[in-house]
């Protein structure tokens, strides 16, 4: 899919990290832009930096109000007449061991990462399917592919993001409906700031690995070439990338190097 011939793209969590950086790239290449994320007042300082913000459409949204969904997809797509491509990037992650976790925040986790692309992506779906074409980006992880101690519930959601799109793909694959799954490692976001402990509270603490991670208009450009390259999934980071093929090939080999590694 080309991306730069006045594609409208719908975005979710594009008030910072990875969704800004991909709201800065794509506007740049003349695509036109909804920009959806629970905070309105940052979504439209998003707005007035993009290179051509006449461009940019904001719907501010809680991807965890699911009945609230289907209402703010009719808005999204008033807003150009259509929508080429949506991408799930909305997400919380969580710092806590397991029998430190409450039920409350495994909830909350699964609401945001997986049941919130679910559900706003059905919303969407009979628009691809009557134009028949669309294309599905959702942002997983490489913990979407292998787990860590500490992110329980963060690996979890992200897991069966795979196990739904990857279905999506197959049962609309002759609507010219496409998927791409992002799997990043260390990017350079607040993720880990803002991510979850035990109690539900925000760890408010960076952790060295996401500091020392990929910048994230690195990370916006790779997911923008792997789109444009209908790729079914794109993995990327530094060294922790090869964690997807040693789980892959040497299963116990990457558990004993994770479960070793200092967890923060």
């Amino acid at each position: 899919m080309d991306l730069q011939d006045g594609k409208i793209v719908w975005i979710t969590g594009a008030s910072s990290g990875i969704g800004e950086a991909l709201a800065y790239a794509l506007n740049k290449q003349g695509c036109k832009l909804i920009l959806s994320s629970r905070k309105k007042d940052a979504l439209e300082k998003v707005q007035k930096q993009c290179a051509q913000p006449e461009n940019v459409s904001i719907v501010p949204l809680d991807v965890s109000e699911f009945d609230t969904l289907s209402d703010k997809a009719v808005i999204a797509l008033a807003a150009f007449g259509s929508i080429d491509v949506l991408i799930n990037n909305a997400g919380i992650s969580q710092r806590s061991l397991i029998i430190e976790t409450k039920m409350e925040v495994y909830k909350r986790i699964m609401d945001v990462d997986f049941f919130g692309a679910v559900a706003l992506s059905k919303a969407i779906l009979p628009h691809f399917v009557k134009q028949q074409k669309g294309h599905f980006v959702t942002i997983s992880s490489l913990m979407g592919k292998f787990s860590s101690p500490k992110r329980s519930g963060y690996c979890a959601a992200k897991h069966a993001l795979h196990g739904f799109f990857d279905a999506l793909r197959m049962e609309h694959q002759d609507d010219n409906i496409g998927v791409t799954m992002v799997c990043p490692g260390f990017v350079q976001t607040n993720v880990a700031k803002n991510s979850l402990q035990g109690d539900g509270s925000p760890k408010n603490e960076q952790s060295d690995s996401i500091a020392n991670g990929i910048p994230v208009e690195v990370a916006a450009e790779k997911i923008i070439r792997a789109v444009e390259r209908n790729k079914l999934e794109v993995y990327m980071g530094q060294k922790e990338v090869v964690g997807v093929y040693l789980k892959r090939f040497f299963p116990r080999l990457l558990h004993q190097i994770v479960s070793k590694r200092k967890v923060t």
